[in-house]
């Protein structure tokens, strides 16, 4: 039967790339005001980017429940498992995982959950990985390898217009979001340890945006990269970025344009713009 490749709503993988792949997704939450939504299903990603904008509601995300994540595990038909997720220094999302697996073993389903320490694509790439491992016949061990592998290999660095929603949800400290309040400096932030964290402190927007795509093609080198452009209410600047990096990679293999989903949303806000390489 072969290793069954699970993976979380954030990695936000193109329309038809699961069902491609044969991995399995497990929806986090997300929360507006009173109600509470599947992410993708029951709550979109403009539900979210106009909830903050107008302020109208208390915006906030949950992740699965292990008793989820049990239901998925068991509902695949597999002995063996792997279980791949965004960053547990960014959501208990791997903590459930980690509880499910614990109950599932004693049915005899086996599951290994790795952390990928990253997010959106940058978790994407390394759940895809893992499924080609895992469709050329690859054992758990093998797996697993090729998901940690591209994780390590991929960077995202993303411009925000505010750091304030990143604070409000302890995804960064309030010390380096002060550094978005004085006189109009823009950061640029990172993935970094598993952690997002400030890379650079940029003069206006449209600097950030320019130094964005500066970092993006260093990062990208002079070998074979995958990439993806990711946005929130932006999609005008993220179909720009995406045309001029196609323009600047000259070995890029894929790019792939989307806009966040809604979990990563209500952490960052609208206008949202960052790019996924991952080096092959």
């Amino acid at each position: 039967m072969g290793v069954a490749v699970v993976t979380d709503s954030t990695a936000y993988l193109p329309p038809g790339m699961a069902d491609a792949h044969g991995i399995s997704e497990v929806p986090l939450h997300v929360v507006l005001g009173s109600r509470t939504g599947i992410e993708g299903l029951e709550v979109s990603p403009g539900d979210v980017a106009s909830a903050l904008a107008e302020r109208r509601l208390r915006v906030s995300t949950s992740r699965p429940t292990p008793a989820e994540f049990a239901a998925c595990y068991r509902g695949l038909g597999r002995r063996q498992v792997v279980s791949v997720h965004l960053s547990a220094e960014l959501s208990g999302t791997y903590d459930a995982a980690v509880l499910a697996a614990g109950e599932v073993a004693a049915d005899g389903v086996e599951v290994t959950v790795v952390d990928s320490r990253m997010l959106a694509m940058g978790l994407g790439f390394a759940v895809v990985a893992a499924a080609q491992a895992a469709d050329a016949g690859g054992d758990v061990p093998a797996v697993v390898e090729a998901a940690v592998r591209t994780a390590a290999a991929t960077d995202v660095i993303f411009y925000v217009d505010t750091l304030e929603h990143l604070r409000r949800g302890g995804r960064i400290g309030a010390a380096a979001a002060l550094v978005g309040t004085a006189l109009a400096v823009k950061p640029l932030l990172h993935v970094a340890d598993g952690r997002i964290a400030p890379l650079e402190k940029v003069r206006t927007a449209s600097k950030a945006l320019a130094r964005l795509e500066d970092l993006v093609v260093a990062r990208a080198g002079d070998g074979p990269v995958e990439a993806a452009v990711h946005h929130l209410a932006a999609r005008d600047k993220g179909e720009l970025l995406a045309e001029r990096l196609r323009a600047r990679l000259p070995r890029l293999e894929s790019l792939h344009v989307s806009e966040v989903g809604a979990v990563v949303g209500a952490h960052v806000g609208p206008g949202l713009l960052g790019v996924v390489v991952s080096r092959r």
